[in-house]
């Protein structure tokens, strides 16, 4: 990408013959050979997902055919994409264009689709909102059996209770997204806290003016490495070049935030490219590739470069649990059994230092990660309910903690992540669902539009061929 976009308009539409069309009717015919009593699942050989996957032997559905870019059209800024496609190949497709998906998650192996069933959030969520809110329609595979196109006036109550419905209500097959211009480079300020309440105070200045220092801000996250030591890393486009660094070598990204500047604005700077930085916590999966020994330099030095990335860390987690390599070796050792605590939750901003301040004193995981985000469309989406006009924080901490850890070692399964989800809903948040989750019924209605979810439900998966949203995300089978 050289920061302009081509004169050249390239754009595809999908034609009847085409190889998307042929993926959508594999698609079908896939769905109609399945019996009417079985369950309904896709075929995925990869997944993002950390709960309980439940388990069944009739075969997924064939998404083969639904992978790729179908057409990017500079001049409307948008593209046609395929459900499966992964944003690594959405990505590579845009930026050949100077532009990019409005919200690129983090990792390269999370797909459009699952992104919008799933929902996704990044550095421009503080002004973007989240993945689903650039989609201007969608073809969805409904568990009727039915494709249907999907949009804000097209089956709108389908359209909008698509996100968070983790493939409940249907698998979309091809979206229409919005897409935004970008520069080649991205400059970072790296600004350090001593204060949680400062660090929030500053976040929200910044998500309210859409600046800092006089200069507009394109990008917002930061890391909290405890309650004395927090970072906002501001991100600004920028077509100057100049000297770039890489963290897909021997430096880490995660770690290059961390300095000891003092004064009230300290800070470090760095440059990355666009490419590089959207996929900056991807080669250490955030700092999580700790736990494989990549970051002590001894082996950083002979783990192949391709192969530092989070596809590969989720199949050799993906192993572990399988065959329980960890649990093994800690009970050989004579060390306590642990409970995984995988979390992405969501609570307004004027909350923010208060759950962080609980959850540092609370929780033995650090760092945490830490992203602004405020819905673009003001209608808001019924199955994950947040106030439109607010601003609110996504906290994600992805570690493990000794099992009783919250309390006498009697607990029940999951006593962390309980206490977390209780804490999270005294203060008027979500979290995601992506991972273990323990609410009841009636709580799990109360949060996740269990009303709005049964009528869509019922009218577009009237014989319950795909599983329910509270089966999917909390029960065991």
């Amino acid at each position: 990408m050289h920061g302009q976009l081509p004169k050249t308009r390239v754009y595809v539409v999908p034609i009847p013959g085409s190889a998307h069309t042929a993926g959508v009717d594999r698609l079908l015919a896939s769905y109609r050979s399945i019996p009417p009593t079985s369950v309904i699942r896709l075929a995925k050989p990869t997944s993002n997902l950390f709960r309980a996957r439940i388990k069944h032997d009739a075969p997924g559905l064939d998404t083969s055919g639904l992978t790729g870019v179908l057409g990017v059209d500079p001049e409307s800024r948008t593209a046609d994409v395929a459900g499966m496609c992964t944003y690594e190949d959405l990505v590579a497709a845009t930026l050949r264009y100077g532009l990019s998906p409005l919200v690129v998650p983090q990792l390269k192996t999370i797909t459009l689709g699952g992104a919008v069933s799933g929902l996704g959030i990044e550095s421009a969520s503080f002004r973007n909102g989240l993945p689903h809110e650039s989609v201007l329609e969608m073809d969805i595979l409904t568990g009727g059996g039915e494709l249907l196109t999907t949009s804000r006036s097209r089956h709108p109550d389908l359209f909008r209770a698509f996100p968070n419905s983790y493939g409940t209500l249907g698998y979309s097959t091809r979206l229409r997204i919005e897409l935004e211009p970008v520069s080649p480079f991205v400059a970072l300020r790296h600004i350090r806290f001593h204060s949680l309440t400062e660090m929030v105070a500053a976040a929200e200045r910044i998500v309210d003016t859409g600046g800092h220092g006089g200069a507009p801000v394109d990008y917002l996250d930061g890391v909290v490495f405890g309650p004395d030591e927090s970072y906002l890393s501001i991100g600004r486009r920028t077509s100057t070049p100049g000297p770039v660094s890489d963290y897909t070598g021997k430096d880490i990204y995660y770690r290059s935030i961390q300095h000891d500047a003092a004064g009230p604005d300290a800070a470090k700077d760095d440059r990355l490219t666009i490419h590089d930085y959207f996929w900056r916590w991807d080669t250490d999966w955030f700092w999580c590739s700790r736990a494989f020994g990549v970051q002590d330099p001894r082996l950083r030095r002979w783990w192949p470069r391709r192969y530092r990335r989070s596809s590969v860390y989720t199949k050799l987690v993906a192993m572990d649990q399988r065959f329980a390599i960890s649990d093994r070796i800690d009970k050989r050792h004579g060390r306590p059994a642990r409970e995984r605590v995988v979390q992405d939750v969501e609570v307004p901003i004027e909350r923010a230092a208060e759950f962080l301040e609980w959850f540092l004193h609370t929780v033995p995981i650090a760092p945490i990660w830490f992203c602004p985000l405020r819905l673009r469309d003001h209608d808001g989406w019924p199955l994950y309910p947040m106030r439109p006009d607010h601003t609110y924080v996504n906290i994600g901490f992805w570690s493990s903690v000794p099992a009783g850890a919250a309390g006498n070692g009697a607990d029940p399964v999951g006593a962390t992540n309980r206490m977390i989800e209780a804490k999270v809903s005294e203060l008027d948040g979500h979290k995601s669902l992506y991972s273990d989750s323990y609410y009841t019924r009636e709580e799990f209605d109360a949060r996740y539009g269990g009303a709005a979810y049964k009528t869509v439900k019922k009218a577009y998966d009237p014989d319950s061929r795909l599983l329910d949203l509270y089966a999917k995300a909390v029960q065991r089978r």
